[in-house]
């Protein structure tokens, strides 16, 4: 829904709210820089968005001098985000229950992210090395709405690192469904992932660690 807003708004709170949304929190200046905007058109629109319930702020300790003040997205801007409906999901899997029984709902979330393994195998099939695998699963996943990225941490990693979570709301009602979606990463890029989460206020970091031979540790 942001990308098709964007599209016809061109609005740069938008554009405001998609930079928040693939960080831990931004300053004005921070923003300034990646938007190309002055200090007080920037400032202007965060103002308003913090004041509309979008944005919250924090202060980030620095090495001297004053804390600075960031920028970050609340729960109220999720909206704004691909979610896989999850209330006609979480209806749907309800109903097999009542009606097949309490197997019924793991059955067809096993059978779902099987499906999606093998769908998305065949599209991974030319990739040569463990790098570009990973890169194109990253953007299969942004299809889906994950805002995936391939990433290489400070040790030298890859890391698959992603800003949204589609399948949040299904994953609080069933815990498989987090265990399912790590290994569905697993068997796609054939080797062992550490998947941790980080939330605060309403942002999220994914990060899918993918421990290869030369990183095992």
């Amino acid at each position: 829904m942001l990308n098709l807003l964007r599209e016809m708004l061109h609005s740069p709170a938008l554009d405001i709210v998609q930079r928040l949304k693939h960080s831990t929190g931004l300053t004005v200046t921070e923003l300034c820089t990646a938007m190309k905007m002055s200090y007080m058109g920037v400032k202007q629109h965060c103002v308003e968005l913090e004041k509309a319930g979008f944005l919250d702020t924090w202060r980030r300790p620095k090495a001297a001098g004053r804390p600075e003040k960031l920028y970050r997205l609340t729960p109220k801007a999720d909206v704004l985000f691909t979610n896989c409906g999850p209330t006609l999901t979480l209806d749907l899997l309800t109903t097999a229950e009542k009606v097949y029984g309490e197997s019924a709902p793991p059955k067809l979330l096993y059978s779902y992210f099987l499906a999606k393994t093998e769908a998305w195998s065949a599209k991974l099939a030319k990739a040569t090395t463990l790098e570009e695998r990973a890169r194109q699963l990253a953007r299969l996943r942004s299809g889906d709405g994950c805002l995936s990225a391939c990433e290489t941490d400070a040790q030298g990693r890859l890391v698959l690192v992603e800003h949204h979570r589609p399948l949040r709301e299904l994953a609080a009602r069933y815990d498989m469904v987090d265990e399912l979606e790590c290994e569905m990463i697993e068997k796609l890029l054939g080797c062992e992932v550490r998947r941790s989460v980080e939330e605060v206020s309403g942002l999220v970091r994914v990060t899918f660690l993918i421990k290869t031979t030369a990183h095992s540790a």
